[in-house]
């Protein structure tokens, strides 16, 4: 249902709802395989507590996904979402090519998308897009079910690439 009444619950992938974990080891070294670390994606298991937090925003709110994987890899990300059952929303992805910090790359988008409507909350696993989107004035719930390797998280942060 697209119902410009309702609020926006914004919700990260990786780390977040999907289980990232099996795959991090792509990301280890100076060699990192980016391309085998999105091409495993579709295999990711769910994060039964982010799952649990998604529906029950989605009650009241419209959900839209927020993720820091390129758009090279939304065929992938439309798949895994439906093949999941998880509630239907717009997903926003990184351009491909854009190597800016999630924490800019996500507030910037938050922002959009606050002129037109309320954006209830964001529930993402980054820290340092959780306080960006804080001291923007965004309600934050901070993702830490999922265990994130310093590669992930380095990842995330300097090379601008989830």
């Amino acid at each position: 249902m697209n119902d410009d009444r309702r609020p926006l619950a914004v919700f990260d992938l990786d780390g977040t709802l999907a289980d990232s974990g099996h795959r991090q080891h792509f990301l280890e070294g100076s060699g990192r395989d980016w391309d085998a670390f999105f091409s495993a994606a579709p295999q990711d298991p769910l994060l039964t507590e982010g799952v649990s937090l998604l529906r029950a925003h989605a009650e009241e709110c419209e959900v839209v996904y927020l993720t820091g994987r390129p758009e090279r890899c939304r065929k992938d990300t439309l798949a895994w979402l439906a093949s999941h059952g998880l509630p239907s929303g717009s997903v926003h992805m990184r351009r491909d090519g854009d190597r800016r910090p999630a924490r800019r790359t996500k507030v910037e988008t938050l922002e959009r998308l606050a002129r037109r409507r309320e954006v209830r909350v964001l529930v993402d696993d980054d820290e340092l897009v959780c306080d960006a989107a804080e001291r923007a004035g965004f309600r934050v719930v901070r993702a830490r079910w999922a265990v994130t390797a310093p590669s992930m998280k380095d990842a995330q942060e300097r090379e601008g690439r989830t």
